[in-house]
Parts: C-alpha cells; structure tokens; sequence
C-alpha cells in the first residue's frame, strides 16, 4: 500500500458528508487495495476525526458565532441537527448517537454527530462510546456493500 493511497483515504475521511462513505469505496474499488487495511484506516481515522471535533466543538462555536453572518449559519444547523437526531437519542440514548454515526448516509456521520453530541449535552465519555461503536458500524457496512456482500454492488 502507497503512501499516497494512504493520504487519499486519510483526506477522504476528514472531508464533511464523505467521512469513510467514500473513503472506503475508494480503496477497495478504485485503489484496489486490501479491504482490512482500508477499513482499518478509515475507521481509525473516522473515530480520531469524531473524539478532536467533539473536545475542540465549544471552543470553535464560541469563536465563530461571535460573526453575526456565521451565527445565523449556525442557528440553521443547529435547528436542523437536532431535529434529525433528537429522535434517537431520546428512543435509545447513547446509542442513539452511535446509530445516527453509524448510518452511512449523506447528513449522517462524525461531523453531525458530534455537534448533536455537543448540542444536546452528552457528556465526552459517552461521546466516546457512541463514536466508536457508530464509526464501526458505518465501516462495516459501507465494507460490507463495497464488497458485494450486501448486494449494493
């Protein structure tokens, strides 16, 4: 596996509404490299990418809102982040975040499900949890369909 393969699955991951939905089919389909390693990669990284967005959220949303213009961005967001996950965390808590990470579809994922995190108040340590067990279920799936397994090829 190249360095540079590496770096493209790493970027991938980091981009918003990509994460490992893209990264993953990248390197097993395009890339043809081996499915564990790229799965490794992309999970590791997703979950990395998930815990420094969560500890680094109050400090950036403090800072940037300040911008009446970013601010008004941001109140959207907010509104429209909490109606899309507010369901499942009130249905099945802590794994409700985990469940909306691990949905591996475009709105879904670490970026939204860290700022859901943050704006309903879930406290870092069950952010870890959540992180981990969606990242991992996201991975296997987008894998699982990258693969044939789940007839999505």
């Amino acid at each position: 596996m190249s360095i540079h393969n590496i770096l493209y699955i790493i970027l991938l991951t980091l981009i918003p509404t990509l994460e490992l939905r893209a990264s993953i089919p990248y390197g097993i389909l395009i890339a043809r490299l081996p499915a564990l390693e790229v799965f490794a990669i992309a999970v590791v990284v997703n979950i990395l990418l998930g815990l420094v967005l969560f500890l680094f959220l109050d400090s950036l949303v403090k800072f940037f809102t300040r911008f009446q213009l970013i601010n008004n961005i941001y109140e959207k967001i907010i509104a429209r982040t909490q109606r899309k996950v507010k369901p499942y965390v009130e249905r099945f808590g802590t794994i409700g975040i985990a469940l909306f990470i691990g949905i591996p579809l475009p709105g879904s994922g670490v970026w939204t499900g860290a700022l859901a995190a943050y704006l309903l108040g879930l406290k870092f340590r069950k952010f870890v949890l959540a992180d981990i067990v969606g990242v991992l279920i996201a991975g296997v799936l987008v894998t699982a369909i990258s693969l044939g397994l789940l007839g999505g090829m």
